[in-house]
């Protein structure tokens, strides 16, 4: 079905649609839209500061799961995992948000604040931003409109957001002539011509400030006159009802030290700055206040202004400020895709290593807790990609009491009730912290610290590693999800072009019988339906294989296996294939563009771009909707 014929079929049929199944009929979540979104803004910031975890979970227009090669898998390295959450935070489109802080009473039961926030990336300034198209997997937004979300609610009542970079561009596109508060900036010593620019400018300031003192006392209506033209010569104005002047200046290096001798100068001046269309600065406007109480109440008001108006341009991204300020723990399900696509859609545009996007995400979120990864170490259960379906494991399998408590939600769920996931998963993270007797308590005594037992699971963004930073340098890989045995991914070789329906053993016996490398240790692992890859036990045997593979003079069964098809390559294949974006349904054809590619390191992160691709109609335009 077409996207745009989906969309339609979406917004008119939404009493359809089946509601979402909940295990308790006191869980509750307040639904923001943009009616009651400033409102719930000071809310969430009280609940934020006072709670001691903040889980967060997000619906998008679709993901990577169809096509299992595009997944995470356990044979992905720090750098090639991190290729690929990106590529799905920058194709899809973020629809629903859902937050929820809470803190530990004791280590049984909890305080829940649960919010879901409904977005939609709407114009608003007519900038162009965050407006953009995005892809669309119809069959995901099947399964949405059949759990009950609100396509309708979403689109027309739907927050819209900017990033901080966009929030940036946004700013200088608009252009304002506003002055605002300077903001200091520490900088090198004076030079000889900053020496006396400084007191040109000290000067004239001085000069203007007694006659503005002066004319104060005068009260015949000669000496208006004359002040009048006074002001007229100096470039004195009025700046809400303060006599103020301007100071054109040519930098940067102007402003600041402009700033820092006002500062210096006197407690009755205020120095804003007057920014032009162009982003930088026109000039220094020195407003002269009645006093220094009166400069605190100038400030407090244009703090103000500035405030109102940062909120209008950041949206809902006002939230993810909340939480970053905060500096508390992020609970997530799948914390490499959450936090990708969280970069990608509130932060800037994803850098193209995983190490600065590690950099990067740790000034926002200093520390992140994976549910995913915690459930592997319990060794209860496998990965489970649903949270309603761990949570019903753990319930049935372990008696891990629970108590929640939603003390403050008034807003009354009809119905469906949307953004449980969070919730879900607040309720799951304590759950598992009793399983394996981990104290989820934060001491208050200093800074507030989590328990070491908790800190070892913070910072985990690749499940089959202890740290993506050390993963990043690490090229150990694991095979199977539920196997700790690791091989480094130089000894995998990847295969394909071998004969629709064989298995992992098929095609195991297959080559044991075709070439004397093969006596040695491996495996062979199914990747999908077009691709295999073997991994060697024996260090150097995949280079082995390699060459014997590419040597003309191939015999016996490997030489029957070729001219049925069979095609093979190494690791660093894939890693390439991973990094020019080569993003096929089957891995097989991906690895055969990715062999065409001759090009080097530095053509290859030319050819990375955060745009998606116009391919077909699964793309939706905003302006055609």
């Amino acid at each position: 079905m077409a996207s745009s014929s989906l969309f339609h079929f979406l917004l008119h049929h939404q009493k359809r649609s089946l509601c979402t199944k909940i295990s308790s009929s006191k869980w509750k979540v307040k639904q923001v839209t943009i009616s009651n979104f400033n409102d719930s803004l000071e809310e969430i910031k009280t609940n934020i500061s006072n709670s001691d975890f903040i889980a967060i979970s997000m619906e998008k227009t679709g993901s990577s799961s169809t096509t299992p090669w595009h997944r995470v898998q356990p044979f992905d390295t720090a750098e090639t995992a991190y290729l690929k959450a990106s590529q799905s935070a920058q194709r899809f489109q973020l629809l629903q948000f859902a937050v929820c802080p809470f803190s530990v009473t004791d280590s049984n039961n909890l305080v829940a604040h649960p919010y879901n926030f409904l977005l939609f990336p709407r114009d608003e300034l007519k900038l162009g931003m965050p407006a953009y198209s995005f892809l669309c997997q119809t069959s995901h937004l099947a399964t949405m409109a059949r759990q009950g979300f609100d396509f309708n609610a979403c689109i027309y009542e739907g927050i819209s957001y900017l990033s901080r970079a966009q929030e940036s561009v946004a700013k200088i596109r608009l252009g304002t002539s506003s002055p605002s508060l300077g903001v200091m900036k520490s900088s090198s010593p004076p030079t000889v011509a900053d020496t006396v620019f400084i007191e040109r400018i000290r000067s004239r300031i001085k000069h203007w400030r007694n006659t503005c003192k002066n004319s104060g006392t005068k009260t015949s209506k000669d000496d208006e006159l004359i002040n009048s033209i006074r002001n007229i010569i100096s470039g004195s104005e009025q700046f809400k009802l303060r006599p103020c002047l301007n100071v054109d200046v040519c930098s940067d290096r102007q402003v600041q030290l402009i700033l820092q001798m006002v500062v210096d100068f006197s407690d009755d001046l205020l120095p804003l700055v007057i920014p032009s269309k162009g982003g930088t600065t026109q000039a220094v406007r020195v407003v002269l206040t009645k006093s220094r109480e009166d400069k605190e109440v100038l400030e407090r008001e244009l703090r103000s202004l500035e405030e109102e108006e940062s909120k209008k341009i950041r949206g809902f991204r006002e939230v993810i400020d909340l939480i970053s300020a905060s500096q508390k723990p992020v609970i997530s399900h799948n914390c490499l895709n959450d936090c990708t696509l969280i970069h990608s859609k509130f932060i800037a545009p994803l850098p193209s290593e995983v190490d600065e996007f590690v950099s990067s995400l740790c000034k926002i979120f200093p520390k992140v807790i994976d549910v995913n990864y915690l459930l592997k170490k319990s060794g209860t259960m496998k990965k489970v990609t649903n949270i309603r379906n761990a949570l019903s494991y753990m319930n049935t399998h372990f008696l891990a009491l629970v108590e929640m408590e939603i003390p403050d939600q008034d807003t009354i769920n009809k119905g469906k009730i949307d953004g449980l996931d969070a919730l879900r998963l607040s309720y799951l993270f304590m759950k598992l912290c009793s399983v394996l007797k981990i104290s989820p308590v934060v001491t208050e005594s200093g800074n507030r610290q989590l328990a070491p037992q908790l800190e070892d699971f913070t910072n985990v963004f690749h499940s089959c590693s202890a740290n993506i930073q050390e993963s990043s340098c690490n090229e150990d890989v694991s095979v199977w999800t539920n196997n700790t045995r690791k091989a480094n991914c130089e000894h995998l070789v990847f295969l394909w072009g071998f004969k629709f329906g064989m298995t992992a053993g098929m095609l195991k016996s297959v080559l044991r019988e075709s070439h004397d490398i093969f006596l040695e240790e491996f495996d062979v692992k199914f990747v999908d339906k077009s691709c295999a890859f073997v991994v060697f036990w024996e260090p150097g045997l995949s280079k082995d294989f390699l060459n014997v593979m590419n040597d003309e003079q191939i015999s016996g069964g490997l030489k029957e296996l070729v001219s049925d098809g069979l095609r093979v390559t190494g690791y660093e294949t894939y890693r390439t294939m991973c990094r020019l974006g080569l993003w096929e349904i089957d891995l097989a054809e991906s690895l055969e563009k990715s062999l065409e590619c001759s090009l080097n390191d530095t053509d290859i992160h030319s050819e990375r771009k955060p745009e998606i691709p116009w391919c077909n109609d699964n793309v939706i335009n905003l302006d055609d909707l």
